[in-house]
């Protein structure tokens, strides 16, 4: 319900919006259009990978009041050709529509909903909206977590992950959550996953579901965010060996397994799992034939 969020302004004078229960605010540091540029857009490289490809497929984890999918989708409709034979697919997923309602009722505010009004009313109302054919954009209203198992949707090229924090959702970054999602990917397909969080025990906890973690790029103040993947190559900064070895001296390494959680050290034996994870144990070069 609207009476649920509230209008903040943040200090570059962006407005931004504020959940009043739990109390988080909605890409706080640079604004919501900006932050999900750099984070997801950009650091996707998310139009060159459309361009690139057949059927390329989003899923937008954490809706929430559309900045990322916005953000999106005015980047694919600048970058893709007109004659782009290939729609893109933007699975947006979420369990409220309330957080969006009260953007689209203050959309002159917050400037970036600005000119989709149409288009996001057609999406509450049926689900799903097409945009300049270049762009096919569908909501699954839903709990992620139980409802995650059952998806029968292609494999997503891009994961952007902004749900609420793990102390507001912990549901959202548990080992089982994780572990289900990295069974969702294709092997043959390349899949990036971004997200604000800086935090060692969730890039544990994604470490320890499958994915290969890496340092994501700086946003505003905060110097580095967090990129996973299917395949480590693609990580321009991977979490190396001596990360790992550094966990054992860590206060807040354990991962996140069961709720209510209460921050760690990680315990020998999951630390000695993660010592065996590919990231961390690259194959050896093959022999060469002189």
């Amino acid at each position: 319900m609207s009476e649920d969020f509230e209008l903040v302004p943040l200090e570059n004078g962006v407005v931004s919006l504020r959940c009043l229960e739990p109390r988080e605010t909605f890409h706080p540091g640079i604004g919501p259009a900006e932050e999900a540029r750099i984070l997801h857009i950009e650091q996707q490289q998310l139009v060159e990978r459309a361009l690139a490809s057949k059927d390329f497929v989003i899923w937008d984890v954490g809706l929430g009041a559309a900045a990322n999918a916005l953000t999106a989708i005015r980047a694919l409709q600048k970058g893709l050709p007109d004659d782009h034979p290939y729609p893109v697919v933007l699975q947006s997923f979420d369990k409220t529509l309330s957080p969006l309602q009260f953007a689209l009722e203050n959309a002159q505010a917050l400037g970036y909903l600005l000119g989709f009004e149409n288009e996001i009313k057609e999406l509450l109302a049926n689900g799903e909206v097409r945009i300049d054919n270049k762009i096919i954009w569908r909501l699954h209203l839903g709990d992620f977590v139980h409802d995650i198992e059952g998806l029968d949707l292609r494999a997503p090229d891009a994961i952007f992950y902004d749900p609420y924090s793990s102390k507001g959702n912990p549901e959202m970054w548990t080992l089982d959550n994780f572990s289900k999602l990295w069974s969702k990917l294709d092997p043959a397909r390349l899949c990036l996953l971004t997200n604000y969080t800086a935090s060692t025990y969730i890039r544990v906890t994604l470490l320890m579901a499958g994915f290969r973690v890496g340092y994501g790029l700086q946003v505003h103040k905060k110097l580095h965010t967090t990129i996973a993947s299917n395949r480590v190559e693609v990580l321009k900064r991977p979490l190396d060996r001596e990360w790992y070895e550094k966990l054992k001296i860590s206060h807040s390494a354990a991962p996140l397994k069961n709720i209510p959680y209460a921050i760690a050290p990680i315990e020998e034996d999951d630390y000695l799992v993660l010592g065996r994870h590919p990231q961390f144990n690259p194959a050896p070069a093959p022999d060469r034939m002189s």
